[in-house]
């Protein structure tokens, strides 16, 4: 009787979300207004203020710009702001106040399928189909030739380990893509996205589920990817993002510091607390 009244307990809180979201009122695509036909990858924050909740202001007057090509990194303490920042360039959530732009154009006067086809992801959480590694790889673009896939793979330095498995490019991965290590899940998952070949790229965390030695070739593969491209890395391993062009830290939803990595170690500030702090740990661990 325990049990049974365990799992009736579950089923309805599980019922209750099901509901929830089938009671969601339907996000409508307004009409295009304008259409950037060849991004070039320059965003600006003009502004923007947002709140989860109209009591609660998460952001308040945010200003930053990105030229294209550049590489910024966001860092800074759990909640302090960092994905929200991206779920509101994506239009995930819509800004209270404000403007976002991507090459001049307001994202509000974009279809959100077109503003987030501009967009290439690599996150934390790898997300694979069950299909072939070929299926896998050329889902980052419609009409993929094979040749095109394993260039991808090149790239990404994956094209080794993928020929060392039992069918090569037709090996099926499972449910689960359990049958491959975290790090090869990675690596095809850029090689998606460079197949995709994005104006702006957003790489949250990529190489946090994985060894050292494994991050060495990610880290590799990661920089093919983000050459000639507008990066945005959001970043807990502070050793990862000592290249970027131009390193945001946050806290509170507010932009604190920002500059280069040698500029913001020398401010002594939020973000030199942050890398030392880090740096003494791994010492420490070794």
């Amino acid at each position: 009787m325990a049990n049974i009244a365990n799992v009736i307990q579950s089923t309805i809180a599980s019922a209750e979300r099901v509901f929830e979201i089938i009671d969601e009122q339907e996000e409508i695509d307004e009409p295009s207004k304008v259409q950037i036909k060849a991004p070039k990858g320059e965003v600006a924050f003009e502004k923007v203020k947002f709140g989860y909740k109209e009591d609660e202001i998460l952001i308040r007057d945010m200003n930053l710009e990105v030229k294209p090509g550049q590489t910024i990194a966001i860092v800074g303490p759990t909640g302090a702001g960092k994905t929200t920042l991206i779920n509101l360039l994506m239009r995930f959530y819509e800004i209270s106040e404000g403007k976002i732009t991507i090459d001049g154009v307001n994202i509000k006067d974009l279809k959100r399928g077109e503003l987030r086809s501009m967009f290439g992801m690599v996150l934390q959480d790898t997300w694979l189909f069950n299909g072939t590694i070929k299926d896998n790889i050329a889902y980052g673009k419609e009409g993929a030739t094979e040749e095109e896939v394993v260039w991808a793979a090149k790239t990404a330095h994956a094209d080794h380990f993928i020929r060392t498995l039992p069918n090569g490019y037709d090996t099926v991965l499972n449910e689960e893509a359990s049958n491959i290590s975290q790090g090869q899940k990675q690596l095809l998952t850029i090689a998606r996205a460079l197949l995709a070949d994005p104006a702006i790229l957003i790489l949250d965390e990529a190489t946090s589920n994985v060894d050292t030695r494994t991050e060495v070739n990610i880290q590799i593969a990661m920089k093919e990817l983000m050459r000639g491209r507008t990066s945005f890395v959001i970043a807990h391993r502070l050793s990862t993002i000592r290249d970027a062009d131009s390193i945001i830290v946050m806290n509170n939803g507010e932009i604190i510091e920002q500059g280069c990595h040698d500029q913001l170690i020398a401010k002594g500030g939020f973000y030199a607390d942050l890398y030392n702090s880090q740096f003494a740990r791994g010492n420490l661990a070794g």
